[in-house]
């Protein structure tokens, strides 16, 4: 019997075999397919289409730009490392470079354990930090021993002794740390980006592009300005060392991680600075070590000659020269150099346009000035030396572990504790319901 409608069940002819799959239809509509037959429409293969190879995926490779990058990085190090052994043992001869090179290895595992700890906020990756500390090593040392031997030889001739006071205390100062900074800067640099491909659809071959696009200006609260957006644009900004997340407009669940920035970024400028001074202070440290040694064995061959029995008064210079750059000061040149990379850190990621532009001079001021002065007191004997390691060293050394306990505690705070203060809606907005 019928319904009123006229819509009851009608039996339907059977299709033909080669003719397309179709659903049923009942009362003149399409019914929609189930979930089993979705699935088994995607498992079939597409009329003409290739069938899917067999295996695993294809593993995707490193890009050959990075490679290159990479590749030319290593050969560059290796070259100056080459160089500059070269350099050291012309001054030293063969013998005082396998003593340089035993003593200058004593401080370096405290420094290194210093920095490692403090990475432990940082979390700056291995391979950053190994190519700072070959290029304090090998790249900064090398380009700092060539510059400051014609800087000095031009001053003297031009000078006289007001030349070399003032290559001792301001040029030699300025050339070693702005080699030093200058692995901060490499970092940065946008090499090794992978090969991007601009219109797939309309044909056009890819091509390298070595700058990012401009990111999409956004709003800052409290009136900040984006600080340098035409420098950001163009670097390549490392995870640890982008925008603080606090000059974006702040997400709406309080998680804190807007607090957690700030000390992750401090950090990483003072680990990278510290990386690259602790390679440049081991080979330097080397060289005067070396020197030292060659110094005393040969006044020691010319008073007393082969016959005697050596004892440690023989060298009096080496163990005042290990005294002084080994245990006294193993912390100096990593200290120079954290200021550069903190004015760093400051400069990329402050909201303040003034001060992104004179965070990393002044970084790099302060520690040239530093610099200068811990080499002048060498030049003031012993008692002039102890009073400006007093006054000067010791409280720059102090605020530095300072700083670093600072930024672990603050990342070791539990995130419910930086959580930001909620901030209260606008008038007009209506309040989010509880």
């Amino acid at each position: 019997m019928g319904s009123p409608s006229g819509g009851g069940l009608r039996t339907t002819d059977p299709a033909p075999a080669d003719a397309p799959h179709t659903a049923p239809r009942t009362g003149g509509t399409r019914t929609i397919p189930g979930p089993r037959g979705r699935r088994a429409h995607r498992l079939l293969p597409r009329p003409g289409a290739a069938p899917p190879p067999a295996g695993p995926p294809p593993r995707r490779g490193r890009s050959p730009a990075l490679t290159s990058v990479t590749a030319t990085t290593v050969l560059t190090l290796a070259g100056c490392g080459v160089l500059i052994l070269h350099l050291v043992q012309r001054q030293t001869g063969t013998l005082g470079l396998v003593v340089g090179l035993a003593l200058a290895m004593v401080p370096v595992p405290f420094v290194l354990g210093g920095l490692a700890w403090l990475n432990l906020t940082a979390r700056v990756p291995l391979r950053h930090t190994v190519f700072c500390l070959g290029w304090g090593a090998f790249a900064a040392t090398t380009v700092a021993i060539l510059a400051n031997n014609w800087t000095a030889s031009h001053l003297a001739n031009h000078q006289g002794p007001l030349g070399e006071l003032l290559g001792a205390g301001m040029a030699t100062p300025m050339i070693e740390e702005v080699a030093k900074a200058t692995a901060l800067f490499v970092l940065l640099l946008p090499l090794g980006q992978r090969l991007r491909c601009h219109g797939r659809r309309t044909g056009r071959p890819c091509a390298p592009l070595l700058h990012r696009p401009p990111a999409p200006r956004r709003t800052r609260p409290y009136g900040h300005r984006a600080a340098g957006p035409h420098a950001r644009e163009r670097l390549r900004l490392r995870p640890y060392l982008r925008p603080l997340p606090y000059l974006r407009p702040a997400p709406p669940s309080g998680d804190g991680a807007h607090r957690r920035s700030r000390p992750r970024t401090l950090a990483a400028g003072v680990v990278l600075g510290g990386m690259t001074a602790c390679g440049f202070a081991f080979t330097e440290n080397a060289l005067y070590l070396g020197r030292a040694f060659t110094n005393d064995q040969r006044q020691r061959l010319d008073s007393i000659g082969l016959g005697t029995r050596p004892s440690i008064r023989d060298f009096d210079g080496t163990v005042q020269t290990f005294v002084l750059r080994a245990l006294l000061s193993p912390f100096a040149h990593p200290l120079f150099t954290a200021l550069t990379g903190i004015g760093l850190a400051v400069a990329l990621t402050t909201g303040r346009r003034w001060l992104a532009r004179l965070a990393v001079p002044a970084g790099l001021l302060l520690a040239t000035a530093l610099h200068g002065a811990w080499n002048a007191a060498a030049d003031l004997g012993t008692d002039g030396f102890l009073v400006v390691y007093a006054a000067l060293m010791v409280p720059c050394f102090g605020a530095l572990v300072g700083f670093a306990a600072w930024t672990r505690a603050r990342a070791a705070r539990p995130a419910g504790r930086r959580g930001r203060r909620p901030v209260e809606p606008r008038a007009g907005t209506p309040r989010e319901a509880v």
